[in-house]
């Protein structure tokens, strides 16, 4: 009797530790943006492409338009375990990197592709192993684009942010920036910015086009002005304590899923950007202000002294290998 109790005891654990085993993973992946932006586009593909392949072991929940976590909250979640994915902004990095700031200099890449070639060198690879004393790990890069400045009145020159009010992302470089041009940063959430806007709490801002138009800043801003003055991208970052704890062969397809993913939102992005631009002269709500290329050149040489301002904080081996990427 007691043999087949004993039995029967063996088999229960069995099939409970089976039970245990059998349990999907979850995946929370919180971000701030809303669902028709490139990140919004890439973290609804990482699921599709998740639960095509691995729906029986693990599931993804996305939670777009800050649902579930700010950009300045959701990183101390992560550690937390209460969010395993998000893709806050590199300059949302800052405390745990100085490296990282490099992505907020201004006027440090001619464009897109120089960014890219940057990112996917291999100094940009290393820069994502840079968190990993913070307790996270950094899975790759994603765009949005290049940034333009926003306002309430036209800024044509330096001269014109004079005295106006920014609301900058939590970056001593782009408070820097701005400083350099006589405005006054403003550190706030993403979540608060149309409200500023439209209450005018702040005169402007900076934003890639996807952004703007799928914010509907446009709607609360009179003048954007095409600078190209600096990139908004994002790092796409777990925890490590999770990522660590995933078994071999599944962190490698979540992994291979993810990298798809980022491909077709970095192309997304690409497209999105022409498109929005678009959508919003075709709006006539907000006018877009094309400077000429010596207005331009005052903004660089308002701006440069930022660099070296950071050059101790970031590398100047760093800044030195990114401008190499602006050599195609």
């Amino acid at each position: 009797m007691r043999l087949l109790t004993a039995a029967i005891a063996t088999v229960a654990l069995t099939f409970g530790a089976q039970a245990v085993t059998a349990a999907p993973v979850e995946i929370k992946f919180s971000h701030v943006v809303a669902e028709s932006t490139p990140k919004g586009k890439m973290a609804i593909r990482f699921k599709e492409l998740v639960e095509q392949r691995l729906g029986d072991k693990v599931t993804v929940s996305v939670f777009p338009n800050s649902q579930l976590f700010g950009d300045d909250k959701v990183l101390e979640a992560m550690l937390l375990g209460d969010v395993q994915m998000a893709a806050p902004s590199l300059s949302k990095f800052q405390k745990y990197t100085p490296a990282l700031q490099i992505f907020d200099l201004p006027f440090l890449f001619n464009d897109m592709g120089a960014v890219d070639r940057f990112q996917q060198s291999e100094t940009g690879q290393e820069l994502l192993n840079s968190l990993r004393k913070k307790g996270y790990v950094g899975l790759g890069y994603l765009h949005n684009g290049m940034k333009q400045l926003s306002a309430n009145s036209p800024l044509r020159v330096p001269a014109d942010a004079e005295g106006k009010k920014f609301r900058i992302q939590t970056s001593d470089v782009l408070a820097a920036q701005f400083e350099a041009v006589g405005g006054v940063p403003l550190k706030k959430p993403f979540s608060e910015v149309f409200t500023l806007m439209q209450t005018k709490a702040i005169d402007g801002s900076e934003n890639p086009w996807t952004n703007i138009y799928s914010k509907k800043f446009h709607e609360v801003q009179s003048y954007i002005t095409e600078t190209d003055h600096g990139v908004l991208d994002y790092m796409v970052v777990t925890s490590a304590e999770f990522w660590n704890g995933l078994d071999d062969d599944l962190r490698a397809e979540v992994k291979k899923a993810l990298d798809e993913a980022i491909a077709y939102g970095n192309e997304e992005a690409a497209k999105l950007a022409a498109e929005d631009r678009q959508k919003i002269i075709d709006s006539g709500r907000s006018e877009v202000l094309q400077i000429t290329e010596a207005e331009r050149e005052l903004w660089v040489e308002a701006m440069k002294p930022v660099w070296k301002q950071f050059s101790s904080d970031i590398g100047q081996d760093l800044i030195n290998e990114a401008l190499k990427a602006n050599a195609k």
